[in-house]
């Protein structure tokens, strides 16, 4: 096994084993999560029989402006990353499934908030998908809830920025990686995640890499029945870098077919980030301005993704941070 740290949520010391685990390298494997591994596997199932299906109906649900359904092969590039200058497109293929947006929220047609698009020609391909993603949460919030612990804050302090969540199920799929490929090329580019946490579920084919903080690359191989934790650029701005966020790459060198499913949580896209409270003082100030989130993610989709640069914004996509 490699260095990054098992927690145990089910564990009376979880939080304090999480916070020391973020702080040090910003990863873990987490057990005890409670997320039943025939739900895993049914979400696994789902997302290799949709990449499987014909290029045509895959493309039949090309990814829209509220940055929700197919991304073909090769069709984003880690522009933004700090860890690497990045010029080759990942070598992967992608479903997007987001938070439900109702016809009647007040938010539709905002970004990032419009419909879901699922493969009509699979029927038994929705109902593992949502519930595997609606477990994942539930797990998500309890992590959050750690968080605010380790940080010496109130369990629930940090409940409000997540009451209307921004969340991400990325169904991917990595191919045998081509041994003619330049020594630039991924199945994910080295990088750090934009948002606050992912969890990610991988199979057994291996390929993750994580760098910790001033140290070389090392494996994150498969921990049966683990979710992978890792903070995200939002967060470690958020705690004023006491958790770090991690650079970490794929590579798919199995000789087969590589599959994962990275749940990306996050708070409302209206939600003002700025330093908590326990994480400066003196000596230590708040290192970055406060930032609505919404206007952060969404200058890093339009930078990295193809489509946003061919496909009209929806109302008020172009915001950035300039």
């Amino acid at each position: 096994m490699s260095d990054i740290p098992v927690v145990d949520l089910s564990g009376a010391g979880a939080a304090a084993e999480l916070g020391r685990a973020l702080e040090r390298i910003g990863f873990a494997y987490l057990v005890g999560h409670g997320v039943p591994a025939a739900l895993t596997e049914a979400a696994f199932a789902a997302s290799r029989a949709f990449h499987a299906s014909p290029l045509d109906r895959k493309r039949s649900l090309a990814i829209n402006a509220a940055h929700r359904g197919y991304m073909g092969m090769a069709t984003s590039t880690i522009v933004t990353s700090t860890v690497a200058r990045v010029t080759q497109p990942n070598l992967s293929e992608s479903l997007m499934i987001m938070h439900e947006v109702a016809a009647d929220d007040p938010r539709l047609g905002e970004p990032l908030h419009g419909p879901n698009q699922y493969p009509e020609w699979l029927p038994g391909f929705r109902a593992p998908v949502d519930a595997y993603s609606a477990a994942v949460e539930a797990v998500a919030r309890r992590v959050i809830r750690l968080i605010a612990v380790a940080l010496d804050l109130p369990a629930e302090a940090l409940d409000r920025y997540f009451a209307r969540p921004t969340t991400f199920l990325r169904l991917l799929h990595y191919p045998p990686h081509p041994a003619e490929a330049p020594e630039d090329q991924f199945g994910s580019a080295p990088h750090t995640d934009d948002v606050f946490v992912t969890l990610l579920a991988q199979d057994d084919s291996g390929g993750l890499e994580v760098r910790p903080r001033g140290g070389e690359w090392i494996a994150a191989p498969p921990l049966p029945g683990s979710l992978v934790l890792n903070v995200a650029d939002m967060l470690a701005r958020w705690t004023n870098d006491r958790f770090v966020s991690t650079p970490h790459r794929v590579v798919n060198t199995s000789g087969g077919d590589r599959y994962s499913l990275p749940f990306f949580f996050d708070t409302d896209m209206e939600a003002v980030i700025e330093c908590l409270p326990t994480c400066a003082g003196p000596g230590n100030p708040p290192r970055y301005e406060p930032v609505r989130y919404g206007d952060y993610l969404m200058d890093r989709l339009d930078r990295n993704y193809s489509y946003r640069k061919l496909a009209p914004s929806p109302r008020g996509a172009g915001r950035g941070l300039g």
